[in-house]
């Protein structure tokens, strides 16, 4: 049997890899602090497999065809395309009898994910395992959420989501220690008139939400508030997931900060799972 042992959320930021070297220093050692929490955290988690919820970029996908959710089921994945993560290029290891068993029981229980046997892991994936210092990097499985462009999962969704991903990994066969990483948000805004804006205040009310455990209240708070912030808001689709499958138990802000420098209202978090 599969036992959950971790579940946790960063931010993923193009910039936090760009623009690294240019970033102010204080800036810096917050993310390598924050960052390297996670990592320490995931490494005494001793997890075997990282399942991974994040956006596709435009790297696998496009709006001519553009899955709702697509499993990751290979035995491995290409790394990241972007130039500025080519110290971290390289493939990364699936884990191909876990997302094969996910992806039979979300269609089991009337989930309807598409699925692939080799993808490639873009800035969303990579920026977090590359500034969590994760050696050796555990397994990874894909889970690509479409965060970018309408229609996209409703909130009530990523809630049955993260459902479906706890009885998943609590219902395969083999011996397993899985970790779940939610990566992306908080607010920020790309392409929009309001980049470089942080909007503070929804990032509050994500946080405060999250952390109450109240399944029903972070749909009345999401759905309206995602249509008045930054495109980018709409990652925390993803946050939502990990929570659910975390068993709505809330969780432990590590940090939050709004970071205009890379556009992104930064979130660090890490869910209880037990009582």
């Amino acid at each position: 049997m599969a036992d959950l042992v971790g579940v946790f959320a960063a931010s993923h930021g193009p910039l936090i890899g760009r623009d690294w070297q240019s970033l102010p220093e204080p800036l810096r050692a917050r993310f390598t602090r924050d960052f390297g929490e996670l990592g320490r955290r995931l490494t005494d988690s001793r997890a075997d497999t990282v399942i991974e919820i994040s956006p596709d970029h435009w790297v696998n996908f496009f709006i001519d065809n553009l899955p709702s959710v697509c499993i990751g089921v290979g035995e491995e994945h290409e790394g990241p395309p972007e130039p500025f993560l080519k110290d971290f290029a390289r493939t990364l290891a699936g884990d191909a009898a876990l997302g094969r068993h996910i992806l039979a029981t979300a269609l089991a229980e009337d989930f309807e994910p598409s699925s692939s046997h080799r993808l490639t892991l873009d800035h969303g994936f990579c920026i977090p395992l590359l500034r969590m210092n994760l050696a050796p990097l555990p397994r990874i499985v894909p889970l690509i959420l479409n965060d970018l462009e309408p229609p996209m999962p409703s909130i009530r969704r990523c809630l049955a989501w993260g459902r479906l991903l706890a009885k998943a990994i609590a219902s395969f066969p083999e011996t397993r220690r899985v970790a779940i990483l939610a990566t992306g948000g908080l607010s920020h805004s790309i392409g929009e008139r309001t980049m470089g804006e942080v909007d503070e205040a929804f990032d509050r009310g994500c946080i405060a939400a999250l952390n109450s455990g109240d399944d029903a209240g972070i749909v009345d708070f999401l759905e309206p508030a995602l249509r008045t912030t930054g495109n980018g808001g709409h990652e925390v689709r993803n946050w939502v997931v990990a929570h659910a499958a975390a068993g709505s138990r809330g969780f432990e802000l590590i940090d939050y900060f709004p970071s205009p420098e890379v556009y992104v209202g930064c979130g660090f978090a890490s869910w209880k799972l037990s009582d």
